[in-house]
Formats: structure tokens, sequence, C-alpha cells
């Protein structure tokens, strides 16, 4: 057991979690940053070559400038961005480190933990703040070989799928984006997607790019189109046509994310059952399970498109001058 008891305990070092931390030391209040990732764990994940949809003083913590080369800042930008705020915060973080439970009542609660190296930890706090994102846990297709090796929910880059024939499910920005940076980079791209058209929040810069493509048959789209299953060298679609098979090697199944929602009902957060919103204070976010506060797009539930860091940056004053009139 460790003797030394925080004022806090902040779960994710995302945008959000270090404006919570930078808002709390600076009320003098002392506490620690866990991440079962790396820094901006989330932003890592990423694609490489990523442009944010917003300018560079729209993502700033701390009052820290952050500059770029270009109107809209790049992923590489963002992560030396907050790297630098970490840094002159000297933010107490320990990254790889999962937090398993949160244990006790407001005021005294156990934080039992375990490392990279499966070494055990138990953190007391007084007050704890959740503020683990939206992007750990994808959604699925739930259909036949989807959990074949071939099957990623996350994009990276394009280079190692030249040459292929690579299905891209969704048509969102991910999904948009997806496929136009591995059809430029040789691979043979088709898109499926449920609804009619590509969606209308795709980014409007991306939007017509990705639909040029389709309609000068670069990109291969099925639209109101289903996955049936998905098999080693070839996949299954139900199309308003009838069920079709095509030649696959890859499948990026880009159909969204969504908060640890298994995580957050252990730790006793209540959802609305209609719009997954957990139920907070507008004032401080502090939960229905008291002592318990949450930050960032996990406040939104399903509608994880009202938060993002724009507006989740400014929770952590919110929840630091709360949790600070509780404790003096």
């Amino acid at each position: 057991m460790n003797d030394l008891i925080y004022d806090a305990v902040i779960v994710g070092a995302g945008p959000t979690g270090l404006a919570c931390g930078i808002e709390l030391e600076r009320r003098g209040l002392k506490c620690v940053i866990l991440e079962k990732g790396c820094l901006t764990n989330s932003l890592y994940n990423y694609p490489t070559h990523m442009t944010f949809f917003t300018t560079p003083e729209l993502l700033e913590i701390g009052d820290i400038p952050m500059t770029s080369l270009n109107e809209k800042p790049t992923r590489t930008e963002a992560l030396k961005y907050y790297r630098r705020v970490a840094d002159h915060y000297k933010l107490n973080i320990r990254q790889y480190e999962r937090v398993l439970s949160i244990d006790g009542v407001d005021g005294d609660f156990s934080i039992p933990t375990m490392d990279r190296m499966h070494v055990a930890r138990v953190l007391r706090t007084k007050k704890v703040i959740l503020a683990t994102g939206y992007y750990d846990v994808p959604n699925l297709l739930n259909v036949p070989g989807e959990n074949l090796p071939k099957v990623a929910h996350y994009y990276k880059e394009p280079h190692p799928y030249f040459d292929q024939d690579v299905l891209v499910v969704g048509a969102k920005n991910s999904a948009a984006i997806a496929a136009l940076e591995l059809f430029w980079t040789g691979a043979r791209v088709t898109l499926v997607h449920r609804g009619k058209e590509i969606h209308r929040h795709v980014k409007y810069w991306i939007k017509p790019n990705i639909e040029n493509r389709i309609a000068a048959g670069e990109v291969k789209a099925y639209f109101e189109t289903t996955v049936q299953e998905i098999r080693e060298k070839e996949v299954v679609l139900n199309t308003p046509e009838g069920q079709l098979t095509i030649p696959n090697d890859f499948v990026f199944a880009m159909v969204g994310y969504t908060p640890d929602w298994k995580f957050l009902n252990l730790a006793g957060i209540t959802l609305d059952s209609e719009t997954g919103r957990p139920r907070t204070d507008p004032q401080t976010l502090e939960s229905e399970r008291k002592g318990v506060y949450l930050a960032g797009v996990i406040v939104a539930g399903m509608h994880t498109n009202e938060i993002f860091i724009e507006n989740g940056r400014f929770h952590g004053k919110q929840i630091a001058e709360g949790i600070a009139a509780d404790l003096h």
C-alpha cells in the first residue's frame, strides 16, 4: 500500500486529462495522471499523416501557445505540442499503467493498478477524475471472420497495402481518408457503407475528393451494403442487387469507436438509458458517484461528436474549481 494520499488521481493522459492536471496543480492540489498507453495515446493512434479539423489555438491547454506550419496542425505537431506542455508543467504522469478498479468512497479511494511489467500497486486518493476518451473500443461488424489477422479497426498508413485488394467499411472521415490514401499508394480499394452516400459531415476538402474517385471508378463503392462474411482471400457483401463475393487481402472496419462503458460501469457511473450520457453535476462534472468526476468526450455519452479537444479542454478548470472548493 502506498502511504501517499493524492488529492486527485486522473485516469487518462489525453489533452483533457493533461488540462485537469494543470488546473489542479495551479490550485495547489497534488495529483497523478495514470495512462494505460503512452502520453496522448489516442492521438498517437491516429493516422500517421492526419491533419486536424481545427486551428492550433483551439487545441491549446495550460496557456501554452501552439504553432503549426500550416493553417491546421498535423498529428505530429500535436504530439510534439502535448509533450512540451507535459514537460513544461512537470506533470506527474505514469504511462503504461492500467487502472483496474476504483474502490472506496469520496475522500478515501483506493485505486489498484497494473503496469506493463505486471507490477501491481494501490494508490490512495481523495478524488478521481475519469478522462478516458472514446477511442479505445472500436465498434464491431459482428460478422464471421472479423477476428482474422487481416482485419483492422485502426488505420495508420497506406504503404503496406500497395498492390493489395483492400476493403474499407464506413463512409465518415476516417474511412474516406483511409480509402483515398490507400488508393493513392496503389491499393485496389473497395468502399462499403450501409448508407446511401458518403457521410455529409466528412471534411469539406475530403468529401468531393473521395466522391470524384468513386465517380471515376478508381475506388469501387457499394452503398446500402453490409459485410456478410470475411474470408482469408475474399469477402462476402450483401448489396441491393444481392450477395456478392469479391477478392480481398485486407479489411479496415472504420465504423467508429465508443467509450469504455464496461470500465465506467464498474467505476459506478450510471448512464441515461436513451442518450448514454452519464449523469453529472453541470457545474463541477461530478458524477452520481460522489468524488468521481468525468472529463472530456465521455460526458457526451453516445453523442461523441459534441465534445472534442476544443471544448473538452475546458473541463479541467470546471473540475479543479469544484474539487478545490470541496477540499479547502
